[in-house]
């Protein structure tokens, strides 16, 4: 193994310019096995396409990359069967060609034959070795690129989702032997799925999604790391899990609003104190179904306007403001109007200072409560266990509240104003006092609800660039 680490500083990598990874630093010890994970579409592959030296380096710089790499990918894997189809050139050959036969695709320059042919027997291919390698299915192919790296004895060995279409007895076999080699052979790895990876995994880089086909490399994780990597795998299973976001408790549903009427409707609306204006003559229309990003720095009226839509704000009554249905003004209560809003801050998190399970804390919000006073449905415990099951939380139901992290409890409120699927959502600031791992796990949520509910999401925050995938609409507020 190579006593040199690998060293990425700074560096932006363009691909064909279809892609861009931008500002990438990491660093891999020779004792060290990574795991690059992520959405699709962050890059994950092109980043371990880096270590293989593929694509063109803008910016920064990289440093001490290995000479031989064993390189296993989709993209190697159709490169090769492209390089094969051209044999079929009938310009360029005078006889048709039959094809690379996987023998030699296999042992031809082969570093460790011996190796090789071991592998040949546990993979079932000897029965192919005579069969042209374009032949194969994509899972034989598959198999052979995966004995060619193996055996080429390499100083890093990249593994772009070596487990993809392998059966069970396959992927034991395959696991077992990269266990064999982690001590003279450095493995990085690129898997979507997170329970796939290998025990001698030791980090993970997590990718996101940039703007217009570009990823960036946005977290890097010590397994030993236990706290760290538990919320990893939370934000992995939030990112890319199948489940949806629950149903509403079917035996105590909401008023039915009518859908031609918009959820909210601010006309030439006004907040101002004395001689100062916080807010001058401001038209504003939420519709079901869009989801809005108001943003706009301190003192821009954020706060004041939200206070309009939910009641709370005494000039709401000498505004023209129109919510669910009703003329604010015309003799509703506010509860009437509240009971259709769903609401997360800073400020409700300071209040929930109750000991209470994290089950009953997504109850609470079938009662609109702080704790718990009224003894749950079995409907509403089982609608309560499938939200946590969304976030990754299923194992801490029971687990006292305020004994979370911060950013564990910021997704349990928000699962708890979410729980009977009001037909506003409204998130003031909610990624306020969030380490990076934890705001990016308290947006992941926020997409999850944009695309699986039918709960318009009003997100607000300062950073108009700050934006959430699902989210169309945008209102900035100037001071």
């Amino acid at each position: 193994m190579s006593s040199a680490p690998i060293s990425i500083t700074n560096a932006t990598i363009q691909f064909d310019e279809k892609f861009t990874l931008n500002n990438i630093s990491w660093t891999i010890e020779p004792n060290q096995h990574w795991v690059i994970t992520g959405t699709n579409g962050s890059g994950k592959s092109a980043l371990a396409a880096v270590l293989a030296g593929i694509g063109d380096i803008t910016a920064g710089n990289i440093e001490s990359l290995p000479n031989k790499i064993g390189l296993v990918s989709f993209e190697a894997q159709a490169e090769l069967i492209a390089q094969e189809l051209k044999k079929d050139d009938a310009d360029i050959m005078d006889v048709i060609s039959l094809g690379t036969p996987v023998h030699e695709m296999i042992f031809d320059e082969c570093a460790d034959p011996e190796l090789a042919q071991e592998l040949v027997t546990k993979f079932g291919l000897e029965s192919l070795l005579d069969r042209a390698f374009r032949k194969l299915s994509t899972g034989e192919t598959r198999k052979v690129m995966l004995i060619r790296a193996l055996s080429s004895k390499p100083d890093l060995l990249i593994l772009d989702e070596p487990f993809d279409g392998l059966d069970a007895d396959t992927l034991a076999m395959l696991q077992a032997h990269l266990a064999s080699i982690l001590d003279t052979t450095p493995m990085v790895m690129v898997l979507n799925r997170f329970d796939e990876m290998p025990d001698f995994i030791t980090h993970i880089a997590l990718l996101d999604k940039g703007p217009a086909n570009t990823g960036s490399l946005t977290l890097t994780v010590d397994r030993q790391d236990t706290a760290a990597y538990n919320e990893l795998y939370q934000l992995l299973h939030l990112k890319t899990t199948d489940l949806e976001v629950p149903a509403a408790d079917s035996t105590n549903r909401l008023p039915t609003l009518d859908p031609s009427q918009p959820l909210v409707r601010l006309n030439n609306v006004s907040i101002k104190y004395d001689e100062i204006i916080i807010i001058d003559k401001l038209d504003w229309t939420i519709n079901q179904g869009q989801h809005w990003q108001l943003s706009g720095p301190n003192g821009s009226g954020k706060t004041g306007v939200l206070s309009l839509i939910t009641g709370d704000h005494p000039q709401c009554y000498v505004n023209d403001i129109f919510v669910f249905g009703f003329q604010r003004g015309n003799g509703e209560s506010i509860w009437q109007i509240k009971q259709f809003i769903g609401y997360v801050s800073t400020a409700l998190q300071w209040e929930y200072r109750v000991s209470t399970s994290c089950r009953n804390v997504i109850i609470s919000g079938f009662y609109d409560s702080i704790g718990m006073y009224s003894k749950a449905t079995d409907v509403q415990k089982k609608i309560a266990d499938s939200w946590l099951s969304l976030m990754g939380m299923q194992d801490r139901a029971d687990q006292p509240f305020n004994k979370l992290s911060y950013g564990d409890q910021r997704l349990l409120l928000i699962a708890r104003a979410m729980v009977k699927h009001p037909p506003l959502l409204i998130l003031d600031e909610p990624c306020l006092g969030l380490d990076e791992i934890n705001r990016q796990l308290v947006l992941a949520l926020i997409e999850k609800i944009c695309q699986n509910s039918e709960t318009t999401v009003l997100y607000v925050n300062h950073h108009a660039e700050d934006k959430i995938q699902g989210i169309e609409h945008y209102l900035e507020l100037k001071k």
